[in-house]
């Protein structure tokens, strides 16, 4: 009688246990990520060890196996890789500029190439300099101006900006299309200044991309104070020269990887929450922020909702994607297979803005989502991440939207980002271990409740 009277009173127990809030949840998922977490460690690995992966290089092929194993290892249902091919951009020996026959004399400054950018070659390129601050000022100037020159576009990041990726975005063309549109005008070089609000010796890299049909042209970052420099003596010598020399060049594709790792949902396993970064990065830093981050944050919410025990409901993945800086191919190839094997992605989200602390997130979604995700707002208030913002989420994830996909972007604070990215300052020490570690909780916080109530 004793032991059926035991019994009874385990059952009932059992029977009257209240499921666990959310609030409860978010501060299991945040208590695990900042007393029990793996990112710092895992970043360091990957950020000093393995190094600055860019595409098609033998560091972005280690990334692809290691980022593999750890999936593996902490034994996730399955982990497997998605071929895709990507562009091979190398850059060469240094690279070389000066400001020449000017009132100060030779005078070296700071450059980098530009991603996918041809090479001067030895011997490199020296012309005058023409300066504009945008397309209509180089138009306006016309051929007669610009031909057989070096163009100097010198439009700075709009420090008045709060959101300092508005800053980027009003500046970033004249990197992307400056060349060719230069080129259209006869010019022979371009040299753009840094994407940054900082105003320091450090150059930038970035994408520039060849309209078809125009002549290629090189093309190279300048640091903002040697940009301000250069500036400043051609408004009293127009007649001033510039030198620089490259070695950069486009090799053949190369095979890479999106390397996927999955948690099988219970109940829905045909539908899928994804996470994730882009594991290629420049190679002028360790692409520690851009977007070492994100991809490790991506595979630590899912340790996360692992090792808690969670009992998903949708199949949940952590994508790191190949090939975002210069050519977008892995989250194109992701979202062309997701099609091909009729996928019903559910939310994608993406951590590509540095491993700063997490104000909160944005989405491109529909008015009875955005109410639905809106409402959970107050969850996570105690975590300082309760800003949601309509618009955004990650360009790797972007071709899903075409799906009717919701797009989810965690949205760290912004000031320092652009200090870094693409450029020799993107390295492991400005890493801040808690600010990491609370944005993988942000990140697994948000797919267990999208797991949990669902979107429509």
């Amino acid at each position: 009688m004793k032991f059926l009277i035991l019994l009874l009173a385990v059952l009932f127990v059992v029977q009257v246990a209240p499921a666990q809030s959310d609030e409860e949840m978010l501060k299991r998922i945040y208590d695990k990520a900042l007393e029990k977490g793996e990112s710092y460690e895992m970043l360091e690995f990957l950020s000093k060890e393995i190094g600055h992966r860019l595409s098609g290089s033998p560091q972005a092929a280690a990334a692809v196996e290691w980022t593999r194993q750890v999936m593996i290892a902490y034994g996730f249902d399955t982990v497997f890789l998605q071929p895709v091919m990507v562009p091979h951009w190398v850059r060469g020996e240094v690279e070389t500029g000066k400001i020449v026959k000017s009132k100060i004399g030779t005078k070296d400054v700071n450059i980098c190439a530009l991603g996918n950018s041809i090479g001067t070659g030895s011997g490199g390129i020296r012309a005058r300099v023409v300066e504009v601050k945008n397309f209509e000022e180089l138009e306006a100037l016309g051929s007669r101006n610009i031909a057989d020159k070096i163009v100097f576009f010198n439009r700075p990041m709009d420090p008045t900006f709060i959101d300092t990726f508005s800053a980027y975005g009003g500046a970033v063309n004249q990197r992307g299309q400056g060349a060719s549109r230069a080129a259209q005008l006869g010019a022979i070089g371009v040299v753009v200044r840094s994407m940054t609000l900082a105003n320091d010796d450090v150059p930038h890299t970035g994408a520039m991309n060849y309209a078809p049909d125009v002549p290629k042209i090189p093309a190279v970052a300048i640091s903002t104070k040697d940009a301000d420099l250069l500036s400043s003596l051609l408004a009293d010598d127009n007649n001033l020269e510039f030198f620089f020399e490259t070695h950069s060049e486009m090799l053949p594709e190369v095979l890479s990887y999106n390397v996927i790792g999955e948690i099988t949902g219970n109940k829905k396993p045909d539908e899928y929450l994804i996470t994730g970064g882009h594991l290629d990065s420049w190679d002028v830093g360790d692409g520690s922020h851009d977007d070492g981050a994100g991809c490790i944050q991506s595979i630590e919410a899912l340790r996360i909702l692992k090792e808690l025990g969670i009992k998903l409901n949708h199949s949940i993945r952590a994508v790191m994607f190949m090939n975002e800086e210069n050519g977008l191919r892995g989250g194109r190839k992701y979202a062309e297979l997701a099609l091909k094997n009729n996928e019903k992605h559910i939310a994608a989200m993406e951590s590509d803005r540095g491993g700063f602390i997490p104000r909160g997130f944005t989405m491109t979604t529909t008015d009875t989502n955005y109410e639905t995700i809106s409402s959970w707002m107050s969850l996570f208030e105690p975590y300082q991440a309760n800003i949601f913002l309509r618009g955004g989420g990650g360009a790797d994830i972007r071709p899903l939207g075409a799906q009717n996909t919701t797009l989810i972007g965690l949205y760290p604070d912004s000031q320092r980002y652009f200090d870094l990215h693409h450029s020799a300052n993107d390295t492991f020490d400005k890493i801040n271990k808690r600010e990491l570690e609370l944005g993988a909780a942000a990140i697994a916080s948000m797919i267990y409740l999208i797991d949990t109530h669902g979107l429509k």
